[in-house]
C-alpha cells in the first residue's frame, strides 16, 4: 500500500485503502476522522471537495466508534465480525478505522493497516484542502487559520514524556498559541496569549511563535530568549501590542525543568494528587520593552509529574452568574481524570468541553491549555 500510494492524492485514500485491505481478507473498511473539536467522528469516502460527501457522521460520545478513539483500542461489536480500530499518527489521535473480517480475528493485520491509514493521511492532507474542510464543521476565522497552521500536533509522546494541548473558540481563536518540539533529549515548550481577539492578534500571536522558533532554531540560551523574541516584536509593532508568555526546556535524563515568565500565568505543577503554582517573578510581556530584568527558574520534576501551561481564557470562563470556572476547579478537573488514569488527551478534550459547557459554548476569550508529563 505504501508504494502504492505515492501518487495517489488524498481523495483517492479510501479507495486505496479498501483495495489494499480487501487482499487482507478486511471488507468493508472504512476511514472516520475527528474533527477539529473532537466531537464527532466524519467518515472519509473521497468524494465532494472535503472528502466526506455521502459518508456518515458519528458522536466521538456514546458510540462504539468514539470509545475506540477516546480509549486508543480496538473494539468489537457484533459477535467479534466488526472492529473499530483508533488511527493515530504516533500518539496523536486522527480517528478510526471501522473493519469487518472474514474468518478468525486478526488484530496484528489490523492494527498494520490502521498504522499505516494514519501514515497515509498525515502524508497527504498538507496537500490537500479536503483534510482542512473535512476536520470542519463550521466557518473558521482569518486568525484561527493562522493559528492551526502553526501549531505542531496535539499530542506527542515517547518513553520519557507526553505533550499534549487544547484550544478553544477552535473556529475563532486568534491570539493564543502553543509550541513544543524535542531536540535530542531536551523538549523545549512555549505557550503564548497574544494581546486583543482580531487577526492582529493572529498575526502577532503568528509571529511571536515564529520568532520562538528562529531563536530556538539557533539555540539561543534560554535567558537570552525573551529578549531576542521581543526584538522582532517591537520592531514590527512599535510597542502598540504585546505577548505574555511561558518559555521553558525540560532535560528528559534529569528531569529539571527551566522556565522563564513574560508577563503570564505560571506554571503549575501536579504531583501526588496535589497542585501548586511554580514560583518566580516574571519579566514584562514581550513588545512592550520595559527593561525588567529576566529570571531563568528551575524546578526538579518527579516521575509522573505533570506541568500545565494555560492562557487566562481558561480560568476566566463564567457562567451565567457571572462566576469563573476558575484555577482550583480547572486543576481539580486534571487531578480527578488522572486518578481515573484516563490518556492526557482525553483528559484535555473533556476539560475544554467543560470550560465551553461552563460559558454556555461561548467564550469571551481564547483558552489554551498543555498538559506536559514527564515519566522519567
Amino acid at each position: 500500500m505504501a508504494v502504492a500510494s505515492h501518487l495517489a492524492s488524498f481523495n483517492e485514500l479510501p479507495g486505496l485503502i479498501a483495495t489494499e485491505a480487501a487482499r487482507a481478507g478486511l471488507k468493508d473498511v472504512r476511514v472516520y476522522i475527528a474533527d477539529r473539536q473532537e466531537r464527532v467522528l466524519r467518515e472519509m469516502t473521497g468524494a465532494g471537495i472535503d472528502a466526506h460527501e455521502g459518508g456518515e457522521e458519528l458522536r466521538v460520545d456514546g458510540t462504539v466508534a468514539g470509545m475506540s478513539y477516546t480509549k486508543g483500542e480496538p473494539v468489537q461489536v457484533d459477535r467479534g465480525k466488526q472492529y473499530w480500530i483508533p488511527v493515530l499518527d504516533g500518539t496523536e489521535r486522527i480517528g478510526v478505522l471501522h473493519v469487518d473480517h472474514t474468518g478468525e480475528p486478526d488484530l496484528v493485520t489490523m492494527k498494520t493497516l490502521a498504522s499505516m491509514v494514519g501514515l497515509l493521511l498525515v502524508d497527504k492532507r498538507t496537500n490537500s484542502d479536503a483534510y482542512a474542510r473535512l476536520i470542519r464543521t463550521q466557518p473558521m476565522s482569518v486568525s484561527a487559520e493562522m493559528q492551526w497552521t502553526l501549531m505542531p500536533p496535539s499530542t506527542f509522546s515517547n518513553k520519557q514524556v507526553t505533550v499534549s494541548a487544547v484550544t478553544e473558540p477552535a473556529y475563532d481563536n486568534a491570539g493564543d498559541s502553543f509550541d513544543y518540539a524535542l531536540d535530542g533529549t531536551t523538549l523545549r515548550l512555549a505557550m503564548f496569549d497574544a494581546m486583543g481577539h482580531d487577526d492582529a492578534a493572529g498575526l502577532l500571536a503568528a509571529l511571536t511563535v515564529g520568532a520562538f522558533r528562529n531563536q530556538r532554531r539557533k539555540n539561543t540560551a534560554l535567558s537570552m530568549m525573551p529578549a531576542r523574541v521581543e526584538a522582532t516584536l517591537t520592531q514590527e509593532f512599535v510597542r502598540n501590542r504585546y505577548t505574555t508568555g511561558i518559555m521553558g526546556e525540560l532535560d528528559l535524563d534529569s528531569g529539571v525543568f527551566s522556565w522563564v515568565n513574560c508577563g503570564h500565568l505560571p506554571p503549575v505543577l501536579i504531583r501526588d494528587d496535589k497542585a501548586r503554582e511554580l514560583e518566580g517573578e516574571p519579566t514584562h510581556p514581550l513588545g512592550t520593552d520595559l527593561g525588567l530584568p529576566v529570571a531563568v527558574y528551575r524546578e526538579q520534576l518527579h516521575p509522573g509529574d505533570r506541568l500545565v501551561l494555560y492562557t487566562d481564557g481558561i480560568i476566566e470562563a463564567r457562567n451565567a452568574h457571572g462566576r469563573e470556572f476558575g484555577l482550583e476547579q480547572f486543576v481539580n478537573f486534571i487531578i480527578l481524570h488522572e486518578v481515573i488514569r484516563l490518556p492526557v488527551p482525553e483528559t484535555l478534550r473533556l476539560l475544554i468541553q467543560a470550560v465551553m459547557a461552563h460559558h454556555h459554548g461561548q467564550l469571551g476569550d481564547d483558552a489554551t491549555v498543555l498538559v506536559c508529563e514527564w515519566h522519567g
